[in-house]
């Protein structure tokens, strides 16, 4: 196969199909102002010939370390399945009309968390996240609520993937496929 997003997009649907909980779990790295790398557990939002998607909080260390230095790299790992994914590159914010879109196919309730959220500051207790929630459920009541300004997502434009299956006698078969123009070089990696 010379493009990678087809295979990723049959490995994704394989580990959707096996029944764990968050199939589209994986890590994002990043570096922080210091330089010192950071990793987070995220939920991937779409992958196709554009890229990988994601939205957060863009007050939070991670958006602002992607707004820093926006370069990424994504690690999925499907235990049950015996395969992981490594994805490198650039990332991008994705548009108001994309941001938007999501934000309306989210449940209200994390909607409203969105607005509720300070993500990554201190708060006194569990407490104080309750009342921004009833804060703001009570601001919006049955109304539409509006996407945030300071929440949308980032495209990660790969640039690298790397297929990582398991074997036995630790003989795994890595595939890395590495972005020339508008096609990709395959080259087969030891385990």
């Amino acid at each position: 196969m010379n493009d990678p997003i087809p295979l990723f997009q049959k490995w994704l649907e394989e580990a959707k199909a096996s029944g764990l909980r968050e199939p589209t779990a994986m890590a994002l790295a990043t570096v922080d102002a210091e330089g010192n790398p950071d990793a987070r557990m995220l939920l991937l939002k779409g992958a196709d010939e554009r890229g990988f998607v994601f939205y957060t909080n863009y007050e939070s260390p991670k958006a602002q370390a992607l707004l820093r230095h926006p370069r990424a790299t994504l690690c999925f790992y499907w235990m049950p399945l015996g395969k992981q994914v490594r994805v490198w590159g650039p990332v991008e914010s994705v548009s108001d009309e994309e941001a938007d879109a999501y934000f309306a196919s989210r449940a209200r309730l994390s909607q409203i968390g969105a607005w509720a959220s300070r993500q990554s500051r201190p708060m006194s207790g569990y407490y104080e996240l309750e009342a921004e929630v009833a804060k703001y459920a009570l601001k919006f009541g049955i109304g539409k609520v509006p996407r945030p300004p300071h929440w949308s997502g980032f495209r990660l434009k790969p640039e690298k993937i790397e297929f990582w299956t398991e074997k036995p006698f630790r003989r795994h078969e890595r595939i890395l496929y590495t972005r020339t123009g508008e096609d990709w070089k395959t080259e087969w990696l030891f385990p």
